[in-house]
């Protein structure tokens, strides 16, 4: 059995499985936000700042936040996996999203945190 570095261990099924789950959970947040914003439509910055300072809603944005990451890479691997064939290309790039998306979420914990 071949594994490739970036693969980290998961067959397709786990993929296939990260994938729905993220997927559920970005549309439930997505959709709360929505709504939020649709039961307050004259929303003020000091509003918008007590909503994300509450646990509930920094958790859950922790939550979106990751799972947004780990969808984003899954998706990402996939496609690279399937037309990037040479590694000495696909390699590097992987290598360069998987960065990006750690200094994203790296960054997006500092925002989230740092309200």
């Amino acid at each position: 059995m071949v594994i490739t570095a970036t693969s980290l261990g998961r067959t397709g099924l786990q993929d296939w499985l990260i994938q729905r789950v993220t997927a559920m959970v970005l549309a439930v947040y997505s959709a709360y936000l929505v709504f939020y914003l649709i039961l307050h439509p004259n929303l003020s910055y000091s509003a918008w700042h007590i909503l994300f300072s509450t646990s509930g809603m920094r958790y859950a944005s922790l939550l979106a936040l990751v799972s947004l990451i780990a969808h984003a890479w899954i998706g990402f691997w996939t496609v690279s996996t399937d037309y990037l064939k040479p590694a000495f290309v696909r390699l590097p790039i992987q290598v360069a999203v998987i960065l990006l998306l750690l200094g994203n979420l790296v960054w997006g914990i500092q925002i989230l945190w740092g309200i």
